[in-house]
């Protein structure tokens, strides 16, 4: 159970951690964009660690309330949720 959640986690890390880059990218040369939802769905999935790095890392959605707020409270969330989930399978 405990491998499958670490592959799980590090999988949905760096596919959104990739979706927040190529939306900055994207947002840069004026074309099409990915969804607020997308990119806030994948955060809440378990993503909001490389969403949350890739914030800080490109500077994107720094200044947008609808991210700086929830993608935080999704990351404790997840970090609370994968420790009990460790400790309760270990």
């Amino acid at each position: 159970m405990i491998k499958f959640l670490v592959i799980y986690y590090a999988v949905i890390n760096i596919w959104t951690f990739i979706l927040f880059a190529v939306d900055k990218s994207r947002a840069k040369r004026g074309k099409w964009r990915i969804s607020e939802a997308a990119l806030l769905g994948c955060c809440l999935l378990g993503g909001a660690l490389g969403g949350f790095l890739s914030m800080q890392i490109f500077r994107h959605k720094t200044k947008h309330l609808q991210f700086t707020v929830p993608v935080p409270i999704f990351l404790i969330l997840h970090i609370a949720l994968f420790v009990f989930l460790a400790l309760r399978f270990s």
